[in-house]
């Protein structure tokens, strides 16, 4: 089938954006640039996914005296508001394939951890695989956590990986830089400059 590629979009959810209890800055503006990107280049992509967060219990991964390093404000619970996608993220769910949500009783950083939400179950890996793609583009919500995981996950599953920068956000400067320089030293290739606040 040749070099079939996939864009993954990572957790570009209510409670990762603007007004969101686990909010990045530049969230809902990245969720506006992604669709822009999936009608500008969707067809350029053999596949388009989704990951999103969806926590039912997912134990100490939650805190009511966050370190926001391993534990977190309450986020992004199963079935909740604050799991929904982005509204501004709805033109690119309509190119979406499959959404593999993460995390129910674990903290599930990467969406390799998901399994799809149809009747497959299958794990992001799998679903990929099984369609033939060897190359995909990273994007989403946080830069320094979720998108680094996905990708660091991607490129050691074998997919030749690349982080759309400027489709991402960062939660902060020091903590997306270190993440950067950890995604080159792992052969992800970097597009761009990520949206991330000082």
């Amino acid at each position: 089938m040749g070099r079939r590629s996939a864009l993954i979009i990572v957790d570009v959810q209510n409670d990762f954006c603007e007004g969101g209890s686990l909010a990045v800055a530049g969230g809902a503006a990245v969720a506006q640039a992604i669709s822009a990107h999936v009608d500008e280049h969707g067809g350029d992509y053999d596949a388009v996914v989704a990951t999103a967060d969806w926590h039912v219990d997912p134990g100490d991964h939650f805190s009511t005296a966050p370190d926001f390093v391993d534990t977190w404000p309450v986020h992004c619970v199963a079935e909740g508001g604050g799991a929904a996608f982005h509204p501004n993220l709805t033109p690119a769910l309509r190119a979406v394939q499959a959404v593999f949500r993460k995390g129910e009783h674990a903290a599930a950083y990467s969406g390799f951890e998901g399994r799809s939400d149809d009747a497959e179950q299958a794990s992001l890996a799998t679903w990929l695989t099984d369609r033939g793609i060897s190359r995909v583009d990273v994007v989403g919500i946080a830069t320094d956590h979720c998108v680094r995981a996905t990708a660091l996950d991607a490129q050691r599953e074998g997919f030749e990986t690349t982080v759309l920068l400027g489709l991402t956000a960062g939660v902060a400067r020091q903590t997306t830089e270190a993440a950067l320089t950890q995604l080159e030293q792992a052969g992800v290739r970097l597009s761009g400059q990520p949206v991330v606040a000082d």
